[in-house]
């Protein structure tokens, strides 16, 4: 589908500070929102300082590594952080449907969620980056979502796993620990696996299946 909107280019070359504050000055603070799974501490730090006050989404699925809630204080311990908690619907409760059915608990821990939190808003942000797998390859920096009706940035689209780390060192953030394990891509503890060098960030994410994606990006 055809974006309705035309976006600046130069957007696509932009540092991901500059696309945050161009989305704010375009749409303003209040429509945007930015979901981090806290895997890293760079998209957070990025959106808190270039837009403070801008609401930051976790998308809490009732599996989170210990690790990641570990991040998530350290981050609200050194920002001022305008920091939403998702849950999911009253009825999902912690279960073992992730043995059985990936889709189906992915859908009401993280789906539904994000559908909640992404109403009334004009932009999402997220932590998107090409360099995390072939079905990311060619993420925009900025497009039109057409399937939920807003403007979705990922101003970090381009960077490389050098530049999250240079980001990291001169902002002297703190690290999810699960990276230093082997953990490139971070999601809920029972779908998430170390990988081994050489393979695909992505690789520990439902290892042993087809499944590549949450449903957050498809």
């Amino acid at each position: 589908m055809t974006s309705p909107i035309t976006f600046p280019p130069h957007l696509e070359q932009a540092h991901c500070a500059d696309v945050l504050r161009w989305a704010a000055e375009t749409y303003g603070t209040e429509s945007m929102v930015v979901t981090a799974s806290f895997e890293d501490a760079v998209l957070v730090h990025a959106a808190a300082t270039a837009v403070p006050g801008v609401e930051i989404v976790l998308l809490d699925t009732q599996y989170l590594f210990a690790e990641t809630r570990w991040l998530v204080d350290e981050l609200k311990a050194l920002l001022p952080l305008n920091l939403r908690v998702v849950h999911p619907l009253a009825d999902v409760q912690p279960d073992n449907l992730w043995q059985r059915d990936t889709e189906a608990c992915c859908r009401v821990r993280k789906v539904e969620p994000l559908n909640r939190a992404l109403a009334g808003k004009s932009v999402w942000v997220t932590g998107v980056r090409r360099v995390d797998g072939p079905t990311r390859a060619n993420a925009p920096v900025v497009s039109f979502d057409p399937v939920r009706n807003l403007v979705k940035l990922n101003p970090l689209a381009a960077w490389t796993d050098d530049d999250m780390a240079l980001y990291e060192q001169i902002h002297e953030l703190p690290k999810n620990p699960l990276s230093e394990r082997g953990y490139p891509s971070i999601g809920c503890w029972p779908c998430t696996r170390p990988v081994a060098p050489g393979d695909d960030k992505r690789a520990g994410r439902w290892a042993g299946s087809a499944k590549t994606e949450c449903g957050l990006h498809v």
